[in-house]
């Protein structure tokens, strides 16, 4: 063994040996047993956001949002968000390919090319009022992670925004990587976004 192959071992095996770090951690599995669409569909507002892209700065800059999901003629979702920044309406949408796995969905991203692969797991909903969902990408050499809390309403029980901040936590994420939309001078929605 070279000089350099037994400065590498040296270097790395302790760190090998120690196992995963303490912000390394397995996505908790989905508690979905089984997942509808159609129930599903209609309109949610997203409001929490975490993720590994996240952080207390970006808190100001977030403005409320809504995601509509629709099945389209393919049978498949369809997500459309849209967001007022200001006095313009900023508007996406994609659809979702839906995988082996309950609630699992690759995100079609065939109209951008050279978009990066995202999976999302709706990890828990109960379709009446709440979702939790976890998007995962890679971009690059980087994982990106994001947790997303889904409402029907524009209000957050408790127990939901425990089970959001533990799903954040879960990932890895910290509390500095949680962001909420800023409601400050914001009216509902208007119908024209």
């Amino acid at each position: 063994m070279g000089l350099w192959e037994a400065l590498w071992v040296l270097l790395c095996l302790p760190r090998a040996l120690q196992g995963p770090g303490p912000h390394t951690r397995a996505a908790p599995s989905s508690v979905l047993h089984s997942f509808e669409d159609s129930k599903f569909q209609g309109e949610w507002f997203v409001l929490g956001l975490a993720g590994n892209t996240h952080t207390v700065a970006d808190r100001s800059l977030l403005s409320p949002f809504t995601a509509t999901f629709t099945l389209n003629k393919n049978n498949r979702l369809e997500v459309a968000y849209a967001m007022f920044r200001g006095q313009r309406c900023i508007t996406w949408s994609y659809e979702l390919i839906s995988q082996s796995q309950p609630g699992v969905f690759s995100v079609d991203h065939s109209g951008e090319p050279g978009a990066d692969p995202e999976e999302i797991h709706v990890h828990d909903t109960d379709y009446a009022s709440f979702a939790l969902l976890l998007s995962r990408k890679q971009s690059g050499l980087q994982l990106v992670l994001r947790v997303s809390l889904l409402c029907r309403i524009w209000a957050i029980q408790t127990q939901l925004l425990d089970k959001f901040v533990c799903l954040v936590r879960a990932q890895g994420l910290s509390d500095d990587n949680i962001i909420f939309p800023d409601l400050t001078d914001w009216p509902v929605l208007p119908d024209n976004c």
